[in-house]
């Protein structure tokens, strides 16, 4: 009895280790665009995260808490032998909870996802063997982690290629940004109660078909697109008057043709036409100079300034979604091996049923919070700003394709990494803006750390088992 005790206690030490982790690591894709766009302060920051990563964690979290626990090793094979089921959770818990933290020093954005899988796959091939594996429930896992940063970088691009083509680069920038932000804020409000309504609110005992849940949701993100649409035409009111018979317009398709021509400069792969557009940007460019020191009205680049104000709101709106989805999905990695090793001290058998308790849903919340303010600055000065220069146009367009990816996964049950997710549409938006834009050699950084991840965390959980059955078992 003793040492079942002692297990518990080390289960639940190890596990919120690991949410700290998380929140040190991984919640830097929650916020790290924001505060990357300066649409958010870090303290700011942490607060939303602190009440949207808990809310997200306690209401959805335990469907992919189910497959850490039993989607990737065969409970059966460890029937005879259950102590060293509990050896090899609590091992990959301590493996992959020390390779965050060494990558959360170097600020690299690792997958948490891949830290847990490649550590609790690691224990699986060492005590059962190729068998013990579920290997189709692995499959579908990785096939998830590819198909997520191409479906979020899709949607992070289409978002953003319709903010160039009907804000950016329209007359009226200004304008076009108070018609539209009511669309996007339907959208945010929409995809996320959707989420909590449908099978979201299971904690509460309450349980909606997906017709009433997407009923609500839609009425929701009406209500909150109405509201929207107040708050921006009584704060956000934009008048150009002609002056001395020339019309401010005339002075913002200049700056247009400007922004144009320097887009086809940005993305020109033929270096035979390289030096006529210099040419043709720098003639236009002084133009443009001349035209804004010469005119009485203010300079119509402000237009953007005024653009970009109104998407610091869509974007905090869109970073809550975000770290909701988070919470929804990674807290997981750390709660889900807590609560097998709960379930096997409790029966004594090594069951592919382990029931989720609320404390201990919340336990994971309040880590991964915690593990955020104070160590996630490090990784979230990478995601925003080390991978492509962000705005808050750029930023909600990003956190909308990783947020809207990553809940639909949480409602599929499947671990997907939510790094992979952020990054796939930082990159989305980024290729929106042409090749050049993006910072090549920090991506294949990444994209390495990621690759060594799930071998090294085996290796770890192989190292940590061992070490951890030395020091317990006599």
């Amino acid at each position: 009895m003793e040492q079942v005790k002692i297990l518990e206690m080390l289960a639940l030490i190890l596990g919120f280790y690991m949410a700290w982790n998380i929140g040190a690591n991984d919640v830097a894709n929650a916020m790290g665009t924001s505060v990357g766009s300066k649409a958010l302060t870090l303290g700011k920051a942490v607060f939303l995260a602190a009440i949207l990563e808990f809310s997200g964690a306690f209401f959805i979290g335990s469907t992919v808490s189910q497959t850490i626990q039993k989607g990737i090793v065969d409970p059966a094979v460890f029937q005879n032998d259950p102590t060293s089921f509990v050896l090899g959770m609590l091992g990959a818990l301590l493996a992959t909870g020390a390779l965050l933290q060494i990558a959360s020093y170097f600020a690299l954005p690792i997958s948490t996802t891949h830290s847990i899988v490649g550590a609790v796959l690691g224990f699986g091939l060492l005590i059962g063997g190729v068998e013990a594996i579920q290997w189709g429930e692995m499959a579908w896992i990785a096939l998830s982690w590819v198909v997520s940063p191409l479906i979020s970088g899709l949607i992070a691009y289409s978002i953003f290629s319709l903010i160039q083509r009907k804000i950016l680069f329209s007359l009226n920038p200004t304008e076009a940004t108070r018609k539209l932000a009511p669309l996007f804020v339907f959208l945010c409000f929409s995809v996320g109660f959707l989420s909590l309504f449908f099978h979201g609110l299971q904690q509460l005992d309450f349980d909606f078909s997906f017709t009433t849940a997407f009923s609500l949701a839609i009425t929701c993100g009406l209500a909150a697109a109405i509201v929207s649409l107040f708050f921006i035409q009584r704060n956000h009111k934009t008048t150009l008057q002609p002056i001395d018979g020339f019309h401010p317009t005339q002075a913002a398709r200049l700056e247009k043709a400007l922004h144009h021509l320097q887009r086809v400069q940005v993305t020109n792969q033929n270096e035979a036409y390289n030096e006529q557009i210099s040419n043709l940007v720098g003639e236009l460019k002084n133009l443009n100079d001349v035209v804004r020191k010469n005119l009485p009205f203010s300079n119509p680049t402000t237009h953007y300034l005024g653009v970009e104000k109104i998407f610091v709101y869509l974007q905090i709106i869109s970073a809550c979604l975000v770290a909701f989805a988070h919470g929804t999905n990674d807290v997981s990695n750390a709660i889900g091996p807590v609560a097998a090793i709960f379930g096997v001290l409790k029966t004594q058998e090594v069951s592919a049923q382990s029931v989720i308790p609320s404390w201990l849903l919340a336990l994971g919340g309040a880590g991964i919070v915690i593990g955020l303010a104070t160590w996630g600055w490090r990784v979230i000065e990478t995601i925003g700003k080390k991978i492509t220069e962000l705005t808050p146009t750029r930023g909600f367009a990003a956190e909308f394709g990783a947020a809207t990816t990553i809940l639909l996964a949480s409602k599929l049950g499947l671990p997907i990494s939510s790094t992979h997710a952020l990054v796939g549409a930082v990159f989305g938006v980024g290729l929106a803006r042409g090749m050049r834009a993006l910072n090549l050699q920090m991506l294949r950084e990444i994209a390495l750390s990621w690759i060594v991840t799930i071998p090294i965390c085996a290796t770890f959980s192989i190292g940590a088992f061992y070490l951890l059955k030395f020091l317990l078992i006599r």
